[in-house]
């Protein structure tokens, strides 16, 4: 109730505004898609652990949906954490039915594309929902091949932590964004196209 009420409720209005900005700054766009970052999680599992806990007080043991997802080390590893009774679904009822990994290496990478683009289509019928399974799934690909190519990463664990983060964090950007046109809006501020300060629309939040 805690991580609900008296953390993702109080920074959700910092996303919202920062979201709405017509010419967003790197600052601006950053502390809002951090904000956001942040909002949906303690949201999500905030309300996700209050379900596991008020089934407990009645004798139900329902299992955990998140492990520290912010912590992994790949997207690979990120959705064996987050929102795990999701990721399971995915797995059993799309990926697995589509073939998984068992009509070759292409196959598996189509598959894994084709089940996370159904997966974001699943949280509503916008580009952005689209976009943002095509994100995962490509990333998903990507992952598989790089490993059965060359084995797995030797990057320290600080930098894939990192660098998975930097990954989730574009992903939210178009899965909050209200279209596609305003997702490139949010990534031009991020990569500094209207300026670099906190600009004067949003400094007073």
């Amino acid at each position: 109730f805690c991580l609900k009420v008296l953390v993702a409720d109080p920074i959700a209005p910092l996303a919202d505004a920062a979201f709405a900005l017509e010419h967003p700054h790197f600052a601006d766009a950053w502390v809002g898609a951090l904000a956001y970052t942040g909002q949906l999680f303690f949201d999500f599992s905030g309300y996700s652990t209050m379900a596991i806990g008020l089934a407990l007080m009645i004798g139900f043991v329902f299992p955990q949906n998140f492990n520290d997802p912010y912590w992994s080390i790949s997207i690979t590893d990120f959705w064996k954490r987050w929102h795990m009774s999701l990721s399971s679904w995915l797995r059993e009822y799309l990926y697995i039915p589509l073939g998984g990994n068992r009509k070759g290496p292409v196959r598996t990478y189509v598959n894994l594309l084709l089940t996370m683009v159904l997966g974001g289509l699943w949280h509503g019928a916008n580009w952005t929902f689209l976009a943002w399974g095509a994100w995962h799934g490509g990333i998903l690909a990507a992952e598989r091949w790089l490993e059965e190519r060359f084995g797995p990463s030797r990057l320290p664990r600080a930098l894939r932590i990192a660098r998975t983060l930097l990954l989730v964090i574009i992903g939210w950007v178009m899965f909050r964004a209200a279209s596609m046109h305003d997702a490139m809006k949010m990534f031009g501020g991020m990569l500094g196209a209207n300026g670099w300060g906190i600009s004067p629309a949003f400094s007073w939040h």
